[in-house]
């Protein structure tokens, strides 16, 4: 029997700087509108989305800076501009409560990953804070202590073997 596609979710792009720059607070699924050559190129994997972020723009969502490679088998005139401003979509509540959360609380909505739900191309959203040198540095150093106890208690482990 065949897997059911409905379901299956499948990671095209992650931006692992988002994690490192930012205290990612709260997670949004949002759709994209897109055009046939940015489908052909997503599903080719040739996104970045290093650099970008999304705003509420009258009371619509928009994705800037995200690089969708052109497609190489599209024509000159059927292809997409790589970087060009996409429109999000959401419920209108989410989006007036994610814009309170901008403007009040001076969040910045940051897309942590483009993935694959059925045959939807769907983005998620992180509403974050940027960190500060030192909060990087704290979780370098964690993230080594971590690594070195993970280590130990293999070593100690095979000793007991």
């Amino acid at each position: 029997m065949a897997p059911d596609r409905s379901t299956t979710e499948h990671t095209i792009a992650d931006n692992r700087k988002a994690y490192h720059d930012y205290d990612i607070d709260e997670r949004y699924v949002a759709g994209i509108v897109l055009v046939g050559s940015e489908i052909k190129s997503i599903r080719a994997g040739r996104v970045n989305l290093r650099g970008s972020y999304a705003r509420v723009v009258n009371r619509e969502l928009w994705l800037y800076d995200a690089h969708i490679s052109p497609y190489e088998q599209s024509g000159k005139y059927f292809n997409h501009e790589p970087t060009r401003s996409r429109k999000l979509l959401m419920h209108r509540r989410e989006i007036a409560r994610i814009a309170g959360q901008v403007e009040r609380r001076g969040f910045t909505l940051v897309p942590l990953r483009f993935y694959f739900s059925g045959r939807l191309v769907k983005v998620e959203l992180g509403l974050a804070k940027g960190k500060k040198l030192y909060d990087k540095r704290e979780d370098i150093a964690k993230r080594d202590a971590d690594r070195e106890m993970a280590r130990a208690m293999k070593s100690r482990g095979r000793d007991i073997d």
